[in-house]
């Protein structure tokens, strides 16, 4: 028997964050066809509204800064008196990834980073998990990456970002034991969406917004603790701390590791990149 309590998407209030485009919409597009009652928060309230209009009318859609906790409040209360129930799934989507070189950097970006990408995050955990447990039931979804198991260069403060994302995720999990309530990380490997527009990733393998909302789904499902996405990618990271170093680095110039600092199509990323350094959208 399941030490988690069944969570049937027939009705249930799952509310996803930064999915007005990217995996965050094809997750809330996948949890409405599984008759599910979906609410869609992001900076961009027009391009979410416009999403939740395309729908159907069990998606609604709020304007949301998880960097910020009363707007996140703000958020979970609004669907839920929308709705008419408590959250039973929430989908901590919204991520930025900036690249370049680490000496390169600027603080505000790497703030920002960390804010969107870890305490948007935390945010919304500490907001539902509460209910959650008081009611025995619920499950938390936080989309982190394989950056947060395996370093990439010009990826540096993104992938800090995502590995303490996947020990938030893995710890917080453990408090929860005895609850009922789950809390899993989904780890997507490149995902074809504006988060990695511009940047050549050679042999890395890379998917498409509809796997990783597939397997989001299927968390409901399994609650397992870590879904890799593609699963076979998940194990190999498994056998990185064996292999040698000196192995492991000409592996990784065989493989481009260096592809988001020198595969980069500038005027491509650079649309990217502008939206993150003027704040004007933090979803994947």
């Amino acid at each position: 028997m399941s030490r988690f309590t069944p969570i049937d998407l027939d009705g249930a209030l799952v509310v996803i964050t930064g999915a007005a485009r990217g995996i965050g919409l094809a997750t809330a597009r996948e949890f409405a066809a599984a008759g599910a009652q979906v609410a869609i928060g992001d900076l961009d309230l027009e391009l979410a509204q416009e999403a939740a209009a395309d729908l159907g009318p069990q998606v609604s859609a709020y304007l949301l800064d998880v960097t910020d906790a009363t707007s996140f409040e703000t958020f979970v209360a609004a669907a839920e008196e929308h709705h008419g129930s408590p959250v039973d799934v929430l989908v901590n989507n919204a991520g930025i990834m900036p690249n370049g070189a680490f000496l390169e950097g600027t603080e505000r970006i790497d703030r920002m980073t960390m804010d969107v990408n870890v305490h948007g995050v935390i945010n919304g955990m500490r907001i539902v998990l509460p209910g959650m447990v008081e009611r025995g039931r619920g499950h938390v979804v936080n989309v982190a990456s394989l950056a947060g198991k395996f370093p990439l260069k010009g990826l540096a403060v993104y992938n800090a970002s995502k590995f303490a994302a996947v020990g938030l995720t893995a710890a917080t999990r453990l408090e929860m034991g005895g609850t009922g309530v789950s809390v899993t990380a989904v780890l997507p490997s490149a995902v074809r969406t504006e988060l990695s527009s511009g940047i050549d990733l050679g042999v890395l393998p890379t998917v498409d917004p509809e796997d990783i909302a597939r397997a989001v789904v299927g968390s409901v499902r399994t609650r397992a603790a870590e879904i890799a996405v593609p699963s076979y990618v998940g194990l190999a990271t498994k056998t990185v701390p064996f292999v040698p170093e000196r192995v492991l680095n000409v592996l990784r110039r065989l493989t481009h590791d260096d592809a988001a600092i020198t595969r980069v199509d500038e005027p491509v990323r650079r649309r990217y990149l502008d939206r993150i350094e003027n704040k004007s959208e933090t979803a994947n």
